[in-house]
């Protein structure tokens, strides 16, 4: 039997409804020492999935809350076990003595995932739609809940099943006539699955390819805004961002640290990086700031250098160039369009230059439109996108396996051989969706959620 176990469900901020979750065999009889029907009846009498009306109290018997409850029997649930749903008044103060009742009448708190975890183990759901748990709490964006529902609900693994039973058959097939050869089964010919595992391996591939846009769905595109002092990065992020989130002022070196703000831009998560202005400084910390500019240069997804229209350019903005350039994208933005201006967009040396006005709005909406044609992706949110490290390392070590079969296969190396890579792709497939996976990596998964989860 499971341990009965609880947890606030809904976080720990003020809110007009709270939830107290538990789950386990006879968590109806736990919470029904602590929470009395309006009817009379026990909680194990309630009727499955309905709710029900009660007073929650404490282990000296006053009143916590008036709450509703709802009992819904195993193995129809989200662990696969029986659990009961008490749903109070928002107040921490109210969810805290309600969980303390719980612990009282038998619970204990649930760790970390652990609802989630049962849900796994209980064949509830497969690893993919686990972890996509978190990716939907954590969605910033319909497109990114959009991917993350659809794995919850199984379109992840259902992209991999069978692509793990046809190496399943394969396996099974030629281990069959190897262990029963006075049995009547079909010949074994390691051709024949050739276009299978031709068609598996594609279909490999384009989960792979499908990494970099998960990336994006989940992390954002990271922009970093380059250039020297007072050319208008600070100025450039407020527009975007809609609110004065950073602050300007006429002096040069006001920023000295990189400020991030996360913006959509047409449902494109975007994260704007702030720099300090580039240029040598015997500041100690503006030129821990200028280091830390170069740096989000690097690791920036897109580089925008800023210069300034109605000025002609200096040593630093060649400087701020130079770093811009060692971003994956870059391109250069005239701001302050509308000043009378000095630089034209020949006068730098990229392929696009926009001009914009954080004044007056002039070439934002051409800005946005510009990242999002760099970024944005015409491909279906419909749980066919990768979004982490582990999945598509998963992902390559199967497609490697599965390479080296077929290049085997087309020297003619004995089915024995061919079938050591085939098994290392099942292998790798089967720790994407738990079925072969360790307790280390499920252990490493369920510690990203949060309690109650």
């Amino acid at each position: 039997m499971a341990e009965v176990i609880a947890a606030i469900a809904t976080g720990t901020a003020p809110c007009a409804i709270g939830i107290l979750r538990l789950s386990g065999d006879g968590c109806a009889e736990v919470a029904g020492r602590c929470f009395a029907l309006k009817s009379g009846q026990p909680l194990t009498a309630a009727p499955n999935r309905r709710l029900v009306m009660g007073t929650l109290f404490d282990a000296q018997g006053r009143v916590i809350d008036q709450a509703l409850a709802v009992y819904t029997r195993a193995p129809h649930t989200y662990t696969g076990e029986d659990t009961v749903e008490l749903q109070c008044h928002g107040s921490p103060a109210v969810l805290r003595a309600g969980l303390d009742a719980l612990f009282r009448a038998g619970a204990r708190q649930a760790r970390a995932g652990e609802f989630t975890k049962r849900s796994f183990l209980n064949g509830q759901m497969d690893l993919t739609g686990a972890e996509a748990v978190v990716d939907l709490i954590d969605a910033e964006t319909a497109d990114a809940a959009a991917n993350a529902a659809a794995q919850v609900g199984g379109a992840l693994f259902r992209r991999l099943d069978p692509i793990y039973q046809n190496l399943t058959d394969l396996c099974s097939h030629y281990h069959a006539v190897l262990d029963y050869p006075d049995e009547d089964i079909p010949d074994f010919r390691l051709a024949d699955f050739r276009t299978t595992l031709e068609r598996d391996l594609e279909a490999l591939r384009q989960l792979d390819e499908s990494c970099e846009r998960g990336r994006i769905l989940k992390n954002g595109v990271r922009v970093a805004l380059l250039g020297r002092p007072n050319v208008g990065k600070s100025s450039l992020l407020n527009a975007l961002a809609g609110f004065d989130r950073v602050i300007v002022t006429p002096i040069p070196g006001t920023t000295r640290d990189t400020v991030e703000e996360r913006i959509s831009l047409g449902g494109l998560p975007v994260r704007l990086i702030d720099t300090a202005g580039i240029r040598d400084s015997g500041d100690m910390v503006e030129a821990l700031g200028v280091d830390r500019s170069l740096a989000a240069a690097k690791q920036a997804d897109l580089a925008l250098l800023l210069a300034d229209a109605a000025e002609p350019l200096t040593e630093e903005d060649f400087r701020a160039i130079e770093a811009a350039k060692a971003a994956r994208h870059a391109a250069a933005v005239l701001s302050k369009s509308d000043l009378p201006a000095v630089l034209s967009p020949e006068d730098l040396p990229f392929e696009t230059v926009l001009s914009v006005s954080a004044v007056t709005g002039e070439g934002l909406d051409a800005l946005s439109d510009y990242i999002r044609g760099l970024f944005a992706s015409d491909r279906p949110c419909d749980g066919s996108i990768l979004t982490n490290a582990r999945q598509q390392e998963a992902v390559r070590r199967a497609m490697q396996a599965l390479s080296e079969a077929l290049a085997a296969m087309q020297l003619g190396i004995t089915p024995d051989a061919v079938l050591l890579e085939i098994e290392a792709a099942m292998e790798a497939i089967g720790e994407l969706t738990g079925k072969t996976a360790r307790e280390d990596i499920t252990q490493r998964i369920f510690a990203r959620f949060c309690v109650g989860k």
